[in-house]
């Protein structure tokens, strides 16, 4: 079983176990280990404008980039090199940087209208994937 990568709320426990179980783990030799959570999205950490292509040849038409610039320090990979390397593949690019330590009820709300907008499969990052995979449970919750 997949391990946990967000600690939800106690209210939604319960619908992230069940999800949870579902998730599957995909690993590749260039491009950094990511999550499966539906057929239609996945989930993974930081990624770089190297790995656009791979992520195009993995079958997704869509790139949500949850991780603010700069985050990380200045060798952090800026949004808009990625959404160069992505454009280039093919891929739509998304930047909807988010405060990991603070998600707002607009930032779940941007997210899902993402998702509603965006082809698919779409592969949402942030530094581990917590931050996408919380924004997906808050925005798909109903």
């Amino acid at each position: 079983m997949p391990v946990d990568i967000c600690a939800p709320a106690a209210a939604n426990r319960s619908r992230f176990l069940r999800v949870r179980a579902n998730w599957e783990i995909i690993v590749s030799d260039t491009l950094p280990m990511f999550r499966q959570i539906t057929d239609a999205f996945a989930v993974a950490g930081q990624l770089a404008p190297e790995h656009m292509a791979e992520v195009a040849a993995a079958g997704f038409k869509s790139v949500i980039n949850n991780r603010p610039d700069f985050e990380g320090g200045p060798d952090q990979p800026r949004s808009a090199d990625i959404e160069v390397a992505a454009r280039a593949a093919g891929l739509q690019y998304f930047y909807l940087p988010v405060n990991g330590a603070n998600i707002q009820p607009q930032d779940i709300a941007a997210f899902g209208e993402l998702l509603k907008s965006a082809p698919g499969p779409v592969l949402a990052f942030c530094r581990t994937g917590t931050r996408s995979s919380k924004l997906y449970l808050g925005a798909t919750e109903g």
